[in-house]
């Protein structure tokens, strides 16, 4: 810390902070994997399927793109570095990233791998609301809920068109 800089007393208490700011951190890591396969799956469908996931692909991940400034900014505000790695985004993703799969896979795979990854992301966002509730971080909370609705929404039209 700089000299003569204010230590962060924003009401919440310090091990409280950390707590909220480390699962934010592998919640930014689920979000930013997902945001990267969505990206990966736009360049790279084909077949009869193209236009519609081309498009429907490229509408999730500029959305997914936006939102991770606001998770890495939260985690600054908390008073803690937010990650911004590959390395740091692979050890704390629970999200696998699956080199390759665009050579051997059709859309219905691309959907159902979104598909779960959308909700591995919403369990990742309710591990951090678990924690910052309690601990009364409402931007914290607010900043889940509205993720939790999109990806939650996510899920449900790409879980659709495999049905």
């Amino acid at each position: 810390m700089a000299a003569g800089a204010p230590s962060v007393n924003i009401g919440i208490e310090e091990a409280d902070r950390k707590a909220i700011a480390e699962a934010l951190s592998r919640y930014l890591a689920d979000s930013y994997t997902l945001y990267l396969k969505t990206h990966n799956f736009h360049w790279n469908i084909t077949g009869p399927m193209f236009n519609t996931l081309h498009v429907m692909f490229e509408t999730q991940y500029t959305e997914q793109w936006g939102a991770l400034d606001d998770l890495a900014e939260r985690i600054r505000a908390l008073g803690f570095n937010a990650p911004g790695s590959y390395a740091e985004f692979m050890r704390l993703s629970s999200l696998p990233e699956e080199p390759g799969l665009t050579e051997t896979a059709d859309w219905r795979e691309m959907v159902r791998q979104l598909t779960v990854g959308n909700e591995a992301v919403c369990r990742s966002a309710r591990q951090v609301l678990a924690i910052a509730s309690p601990a009364g971080d409402d931007p914290t909370v607010g900043l889940l809920g509205e993720r939790l609705q999109v990806h939650e929404k996510n899920a449900w039209m790409l879980r659709s068109l495999l049905q």
